[in-house]
């Protein structure tokens, strides 16, 4: 929030992911109530929004924020491996054009996500890290890459391991 001086942080907590398999995954109560117990509900928001859009693709939610929340200012936050697979998601391009980005390191991702078909598509809209901050007044495609601190374990394993707050998310 500091770096890119956001107001607030929603965590989407999504009913499913079209790319992803459901073995496995925790129930959609159980993650929203995960994400719940990390938010303060002042700036870090746990929603099921997407749930009660109705929405099932990423570029159908960004729309329909934008609709529903035309003063706001998005910046759609992920991790270095959905940079990787962004190509395989339905309007990938329409997603990038509507909302600029921030990417989160995730290890064994960032050399991939950095030299794939996205970033390489985008590299003359990223942003280096110390212009973060003007990152929400910048129009898309616009984004980032932001380098920090990275844990080794995957949400599966956290999963796995009954990771506490982090089971789910």
């Amino acid at each position: 929030m500091r770096r890119l001086r956001l107001q607030q942080v929603w965590l989407l907590v999504s009913p499913g992911n079209p790319l992803k398999r459901a073995d496995g995954m925790a129930s959609f109560s159980d993650r929203l109530a995960s994400a719940r117990a990390i938010a303060d509900g002042r700036r870090v928001i746990a929603t099921d929004i997407e749930a009660r859009l109705g929405t099932r693709y990423t570029v159908d939610t960004v729309r329909a924020l934008r609709r529903r929340f035309p003063c706001a200012r998005f910046v759609w936050l992920m991790g270095a491996d959905n940079l990787e697979q962004l190509p395989r998601w339905r309007g990938w391009r329409d997603i990038v054009g509507m909302v600029p980005f921030a990417v989160h390191p995730r290890p064994s991702y960032n050399q991939r996500a950095l030299a794939g078909r996205a970033a390489r598509r985008l590299r003359q809209a990223r942003v280096s890290e110390r212009r973060a901050a003007r990152l929400v007044s910048l129009p898309a495609p616009a984004w980032v890459f932001l380098p920090g601190a990275q844990h080794q374990a995957s949400a599966t394993a956290l999963r796995r391991a009954g990771g506490g707050i982090e089971r789910g998310i």
